[in-house]
């Protein structure tokens, strides 16, 4: 059974801006921190201000892999103005564009995790067009449209290894929840039909699977 983060992480996170709650956030390091055992980097789509980032950068620093996280910091969908998670303090007061790379500079520095997370900050589908090196865990929480959510899948699923998981957030299968999580449910779902991913595990609304085949 992988640590818990301690307690001073758990802190960090909690008090981090962003959305994912800690029993989230307790699953997802446990899941890091196994992922690590393979040595590669683990990877985060959709960085916002850190909050998850903190338990990555944290796992990775306990077993000397590196975190990446990517984000192009404009926020997603239901980030912005007018829509329900929209935050006026992640606002350039210059360009009334978001903009949450400083937020998140000042996270990680908070957290003392800045030299265990490599962060690029661009569009995920022309970072993964470009990329070549394999990854032990892929972390799927950007933006919560089909286009979206399938583009992130389709850009990072091919490169996780054998025994890698695949960690994708915010699924509600619930209809109900259309805008905010049935893009991920759906994913998620294109993920077990292709035999390629089996279940880990399930904590609320994240889900965890494991490569245990070729594809996507």
């Amino acid at each position: 059974m992988p640590a818990a983060p301690k307690p001073e992480t758990l802190a960090a996170f909690e008090q981090a801006k962003g959305f994912m709650p800690t029993r989230e956030g307790i699953a997802l390091h446990a899941a890091a921190t196994e992922a690590a055992a393979l040595g590669l980097p683990l990877l985060e789509v959709g960085t916002y201000c850190g909050r998850s980032t903190i338990l990555l950068a944290d796992a990775a620093r306990e077993t000397g892999v590196t975190a990446i996280t990517i984000d192009h910091h404009r926020g997603s969908e239901e980030q912005q103005p007018g829509w329900e998670y929209h935050d006026p303090e992640t606002v350039d007061p210059e360009l009334g564009r978001m903009d949450t790379l400083p937020t998140f500079r000042r996270t990680l520095h908070q957290a003392g995790l800045e030299d265990h997370v490599v962060a690029m900050v661009g569009r995920s589908p022309q970072i993964a067009a470009f990329w070549r090196t394999p990854l032990g865990l892929v972390f799927i929480d950007g933006g919560h449209t089909d286009e979206h959510a399938t583009a992130d899948y389709e850009g990072w699923a091919p490169h996780l290894a054998e025994g890698g998981l695949l960690l994708i957030h915010d699924v509600f299968p619930d209809p109900e929840d259309e805008f905010t999580g049935q893009a991920p449910y759906r994913v998620y779902l294109r993920a077990l039909a292709s035999g390629a991913f089996t279940d880990v595990s399930v904590t609320d609304s994240l889900r965890v699977l494991r490569r245990t085949g070729a594809g996507i």
